[in-house]
This record gives structure tokens, sequence and C-alpha cells, in this order.
């Protein structure tokens, strides 16, 4: 594999092989279950101790690097299965959890050292919320889970794993971490491993509005929550990250930026959150009414890109939600903080222009030019707002991995 380059899911599942096929007495590989269309769920295991630790990678279509995390660190423990016995574990690795979104997002394949951020956009797919497989349905929800979310369902049931690891990319901001509950010596040393691959930490992440801010850099969840997970927009379902806590299973979701952006990691206060507030839900609700103004009445598109034209359509229209969210929850906050906030206004409208324009390419040309003009023009002033620094894939696995394996010995009770 190329470090400049994400891997595709067939070369996931390639070097899966070979890496069982070189080290039989260690490695294993088996299919766990199937996506929506009919593709494999595979599960390299390494070692065959009793306790138990999962990675999942590929949980969202955009964010290609967990995968190479996660082939990282199983080429690590394949050369050293003395690391295995000291932890007393065995190490699953779930290559791909939507590989029917990563084979629609397919296509961009960074080159080092100077990444495009509009190329990156021009083949970008991010599910609608319901589609993406660690989003279980909700009490009272009238839909079935998706396949792939009930195999991660299965599987934790099988492994009742230890610790569980979710490998997410955000496109462009700071590294954070998400954990189920606190383990003492952690949370310190996820920040040294920022520091050490110089990833710039999220002050104060704007995702999990629920959970409690540990700055920089982590939110945990507070004691008392239940199994479901509330987004800005409104959209609440049950989550794979919290079903295992029936199990004891410390979950942790790792965050890392494919470009890094320095402004979200300033602690200092906001002077003015009421108005910095208001600015950022401007920009979002303003984008959002000029990609509308551009979009035409019917969306008839190619079958096979229908979830991108759903996907951009559930952007545009949950953004009033977002801002309204985000003018009732943020009456204080750091300058990183509203960094974010600001990034995560101009992310949105950026996603949805993207996968418009790929998805009425072939049937309205015309619409699908000037939304691409769009996504040039946004691309370029958030790189000129925010001046996103490309973070080597080196460092995005590096932080992946040297987090799980500080969490694992602490978990399995072997650290070093």
């Amino acid at each position: 594999m190329r470090t400049s380059s994400y891997p595709a899911v067939a070369e996931l599942e390639r070097q899966a092989r070979a890496l069982a096929a070189a080290a039989p007495g260690v490695m294993s590989l088996r299919a766990v279950g199937e996506s929506r269309a009919g593709r494999p769920l595979w599960l390299l295991t390494a070692g065959h101790g009793d306790r138990h630790l999962l990675t999942v990678a590929g949980a969202h279509a955009n964010e290609p690097v967990g995968g190479a995390s996660a082939l990282r660190l199983a080429r690590v423990l394949a050369g050293r299965p003395q690391l295995l016995r000291r932890l007393g574990c065995s190490w699953h690795f779930l290559l791909c959890l939507d590989p029917d979104g990563a084979h629609l997002a397919h296509g961009w394949q960074p080159e080092e050292p100077t990444p495009s951020l509009e190329e990156c956009h021009l083949r970008l797919y991010r599910p609608a919320f319901a589609r993406q497989p660690e989003s279980l349905p909700a009490p009272g929800e009238h839909r079935a889970p998706l396949p792939e979310s009930a195999a991660l369902v299965r599987l934790l049931d099988e492994l009742r794993p230890a610790a569980q690891f979710t490998l997410h990319g955000i496109e462009f901001g700071g590294a954070f971490a998400m954990m189920t509950r606190e383990l003492p010596g952690a949370v310190a040393a996820f920040r040294r491993t920022a520091a050490l691959l110089d990833v710039p930490l999220d002050d104060h992440p704007c995702d999990g509005p629920d959970w409690r801010p540990e700055r920089p850099g982590v939110l945990l969840l507070p004691a008392d929550r239940a199994g479901s997970e509330r987004d800005p927009s409104g959209f609440v379902a049950e989550s794979t990250w919290l079903y295992p806590r029936r199990y004891g299973t410390l979950t942790t979701l790792i965050e890392a930026p494919a470009w890094g952006v320095a402004a979200v990691s300033d602690p200092r206060p906001e002077p003015v959150p009421e108005r910095a507030v208001a600015r950022v839900g401007e920009v979002l609700t303003g984008r959002t009414r000029e990609l509308a103004a551009v979009l035409p009445q019917a969306h008839a598109v190619p079958e096979e890109l229908a979830p991108l034209r759903d996907a951009a359509l559930e952007l545009v229209a949950v953004a009033p939600s977002v801002a309204a969210t985000w003018a009732e929850e943020e009456r204080a906050g750091s300058r990183g903080h509203f960094s974010t906030l600001g990034i995560a206004a101009r992310r949105i409208p950026l996603r949805a222009a993207a996968m418009m324009r790929r998805a009425l390419l072939p049937t309205d040309p015309h619409t699908a030019d000037a939304l691409g003009d769009l996504v040039r023009e946004w691309s370029r002033e958030l790189e000129k707002t925010y001046a996103p620094r490309w973070v080597p894939l080196s460092a995005q696995t590096g932080l992946h991995v040297r987090t799980m394996l500080d969490i694992g010995r602490r978990v399995c009770g072997a650290e070093e």
C-alpha cells in the first residue's frame, strides 16, 4: 500500500488475506455478514486470547483512513504475537462496516505533500443519517436495522469486547476522542500522542452535544446517559457505540483530521459568543439558501446515484435545525470551539453541493457545473479562512494506532 493513499475495500481484503496467509498461527479472516448490496463484511482477527478487543473501520464512507489504520495495527500484531500474549487478548478488525458507501465514495486518492481539498469533495459521499451503519433505529422508529448494523450487533454480542474502537477521519479540523467512560491515564496519553504527531486537537468538538467536554480534545459520556445519540440536526438514533455498555465495554471513537486547522485548538474564551454563534449560523443558512436556489425542482438521477442526491437534500433540509440548535445551546465556549462551529457551518453546504453535483452530472450537466463552481468557491474560501494543513497519512493512522494500543494496554492491565 502506498503511504500517500487510502486503500479501497478490495485492497483491504487483499492485504488482509495476505496477512492471514503469511501468519496462519496468528491471523485469521472470516466474513461476519453482508452489506445491503451483498458485499461481505470482513473480520481480520489476531491472536487467540480469551479477552477480546474490536476495531471498527469504515463506518462513514467519506472517512477511509480507518481501514488503513486497522491494517497498520494488524501488521504490527502479526509481527509481534508476544504483544497479544502479554495483553491476553484476541484483537479483531472489522475492515469496513459500510462497503457499499465506500464503493460509492472511492476514487479520490490523495497524493502527498499537497492533496487538493476541492478534488477530495468532488468524489465525496457521506450517507444520509438512516443509512449510516453505526446508527440503530430509535425506540418507536419504524425501520429495521441495516444489515451492516445487525452484523455489528451480532459481533458485539458474540465477542463482548473489553474495548471497542471506532475509527473516524474528518476532512478538516482537529483530532478528538469520544469515550463512553473514563479510563485513568487515557486522556493524557491521547493528548501526548496528538502532540507527538503534530496533529492539532479540537479544543471542544461540536459532535456529541450531550457528551461532557474534557478539554482539550476529549468528550466523555455522562454516566446517566441512555443508549440514544442526538445530532445537532435533531436526528436521534440508538448507537452501536453505546450498545455494548451492557457488557462493560469501553467504546472509544477516535477522530483524525485529513487537514488540520490550528484555530480549533485555541483555548481562549470567545469574548462575544452570541455574535460568534449568530455569524456561523448565518454562514450555514446563507450557503444552504444559495445552494437551494441552484437546485432544480426535479431531482431525477440514475438509481445508483440516488444515495448521493438523498444525502445532499437531507443536509439542505436540516441546516436550519442545526443553526437553531447552535443558537439555543452554544452560549459560551472557547475560540477554538467557535472555529469548529465555523468549519461545520461551511462543511455541511460544501458536502451537499459536492454530492448533488455528482448525482446530477449524468442528467443535468448544466446544474452540475454550477454546483461545481460552488464547490470550488467554498473550498477556496475555507482554505483562505482557516489555512488547513494536510496531515500526512502516517500521522493520521499513527493517531489511531497509538491510541488503540494505549487504551488496549490499560483495559487489559498490561501497561508498559
